[in-house]
């Protein structure tokens, strides 16, 4: 089936944005919910055939006019701070509201984001919630793929960016979870393999993780960025004790943390995938960070290039 009205819920956020454009330029119509239209981003506002429509999820009513003559949905909602109400609000609430209003609407498919983490026995609230999330997705009678992906990489990240950020103010980084391994994966990937994932019924009642050909431990990732941005630091390990003391005084910092307690709970497991990528699957490997990441954070990028400019200006 050629799947073409499309609802992308939490399509306003780094991985959506990407897989909306993806979607726009197959001649895909979207509809992306939102509470402040006019705060979105504009690469998405001028999309074609995309509408942003101003609705509450969590209400029954809006969110059936929201799917009326949908043929799919793709749920990207996710957090990584907050309360445990919170994560079971995004991670286990909106999909079970997703699958209800899929059912009366007689919407079948369903694409699903998860994490690679996710298990049900999980130390962090991250980690539980998204594995009963994805229950619910697994036992719903829709046609539905889930997608399980390591820490995503991209010129837009919270990841990467925000290490080059810690590494351009502090001469010494302390590095919680350190050693713990990653398979980082490109963001133009991850919404490659949601939008193969539509045109290819054998994705159906798969859990697919999306990781990237190479593993990492956290400390590699983090030199890593050093050396791209011209900025090497001592990185030092810490142990669980002292990083749970350094999120509680993170949590207090006004604004988004950048670590929390729950974060260094997650941390304590590796996240990487015995499978690997769906290759074979999906029709496409993975790309390289090596071959990414210099983009957007070498010497050469724009920013870079930028930040030179306002140095030699004294600004």
């Amino acid at each position: 089936m050629q799947y073409k009205k499309i609802a992308l819920i939490g399509g306003s956020g780094f991985v959506g944005t990407q897989i909306a454009a993806r979607l726009a330029s197959v001649e895909r119509e979207l509809v992306i919910p939102t509470r402040r239209r006019e705060r979105r981003k504009e690469a998405l506002i001028l999309l074609t055939n995309t509408q942003m429509i101003e609705t509450d999820i969590f209400n029954e009513q809006e969110l059936d006019h929201l799917l009326a003559g949908c043929d799919a949905v793709i749920n990207l909602v996710g957090i990584l701070h907050g309360s445990r109400d919170e994560f079971e609000k995004a991670h286990v609430e909106v999909p079970r509201r997703l699958i209800a209003a899929c059912q009366r609407n007689g919407i079948q498919r369903l694409l699903h984001m998860s994490a690679l983490g996710a298990d049900p026995h999980g130390p962090s609230n991250y980690q539980d919630t998204k594995a009963a999330g994805e229950a619910l997705i697994q036992h719903s009678g829709l046609d539905w793929t889930i997608f399980r992906p390591s820490v995503v990489f991209g010129a837009d990240d919270n990841f990467l960016n925000m290490f080059a950020c810690l590494l351009n103010t502090f001469p010494v980084l302390p590095l919680a979870g350190a050693s713990t391994r990653f398979q980082p994966v490109w963001v133009q990937d991850v919404a490659r393999a949601f939008v193969e994932a539509l045109a290819r019924p054998a994705t159906i009642g798969q859990t697919l993780e999306l990781v990237g050909p190479d593993t990492y431990t956290l400390k590699e990732l983090v030199q890593y960025v050093g050396e791209l941005i011209e900025r090497p630091r001592l990185v030092v390990g810490i142990p669980t004790g002292v990083a749970m003391l350094q999120a509680m005084v993170l949590q207090m910092v006004p604004g988004q943390p950048l670590m929390s307690f729950d974060n260094v709970r997650s941390l304590g497991r590796d996240n990487v995938s015995e499978s690997g990528f769906p290759s074979e699957l999906l029709g496409f490997a993975p790309s390289k960070l090596e071959a990414i990441a210099p983009v957007y954070l070498g010497p050469l990028s724009s920013q870079a290039q930028l930040d030179a400019y306002r140095a030699g200006a004294h600004r």
